[in-house]
């Protein structure tokens, strides 16, 4: 047996990095994955591979800022699985800039993807988890479903150049505490995993500093300097970035039954840096 057999979980932003390490872990341990990314490629290459390890996955393509997505992301998962127990709000990316060049533009791109997109996820999700709960309870089954928001610790100390993305994962840690309150009585556990810096695409040692990647039509800078990084890993007490099966580690610490009486934390994935 595996902690989370029959149950059923999203994942946003899982076609790479953080999001498809995340999935990957939770199917592994048995759960069945619905798997979104902006692009299909990718989000069927994660289904792919979860198919692999003998569990069930299915994809939802679209960029979680649409109007409509949170809707239509919790639609497939009943449609396809009759369920709902694990929701990952992890889809997201950085847009830095110093605020006097940052445009209205980039302040919102941000906001919408990190805090609005989890938002309009859990506002569709709500309907079922309530009817869900109040059978449950009516029957006398104890049934803990779990909401784990991706912050950062940007959102916990600021970052500078990152104005943007600081307010929208503040914002996010203001989310779960609130839900926290509002779905204890549904038996949700709603925390939050804050990360510090992990291994991915976006932080990929880089010399150039006009590497991009393209997000709905935008190029967004991507990369670090290489003398960069060697100076923030002397900050980190564990001496290195994280990599993203230790950052999908911490998130799956929130979804097992282990859990079940830890809500409304917000806890740094940092190798001990936090601030």
């Amino acid at each position: 047996m595996h902690k989370l057999d029959g149950k059923v979980a999203l994942v946003s932003g899982s076609g790479r990095g953080i999001g498809r390490a995340i999935a990957l872990k939770l199917a592994i341990e048995g759960a069945r994955v619905v798997v979104n990314d902006l692009d299909a490629e990718p989000a069927e290459e994660t289904v792919a591979a979860i198919k692999g390890t003998g569990s069930e996955a299915v994809v939802c393509v679209g960029s979680v800022t649409e109007q409509g997505f949170g809707d239509r992301f919790v639609k497939t998962a009943l449609d396809n699985f009759g369920g709902l127990d694990i929701i990952i709000n992890n889809a997201g990316y950085t847009w830095d800039n110093t605020i006097q060049k940052m445009s209205d533009e980039q302040w919102y791109a941000i906001l919408d993807v990190h805090l609005t997109a989890p938002f309009r996820i859990l506002r569709a999700a709500s309907d079922f988890i309530r009817s869900a709960a109040k059978e449950e309870a009516a029957a006398g089954k104890e049934v803990f479903r779990k909401i784990v928001n991706i912050s950062s610790i940007s959102g916990v100390g600021g970052n500078a150049g990152q104005v943007n993305y600081s307010a929208a994962k503040a914002g996010v840690n203001g989310l779960t505490l609130a839900m926290c309150k509002e779905w204890g009585r549904y038996k949700v556990n709603v925390n939050s995993v804050a990360f510090g810096f992990i291994k991915t695409r976006l932080t990929e040692a880089t010399a150039d500093d006009h590497a991009t990647i393209d997000i709905e039509g935008k190029q967004i800078k991507v990369g670090v300097n290489p003398e960069l990084i060697k100076m923030l890993e002397r900050n980190i007490p564990l001496g290195r970035r994280g990599t993203v099966d230790e950052a999908a580690g911490a998130v799956y610490l929130f979804c097992v039954p282990e859990s079940n009486y830890i809500s409304g934390q917000v806890v740094v994935c940092g190798g001990g840096l936090t601030v």
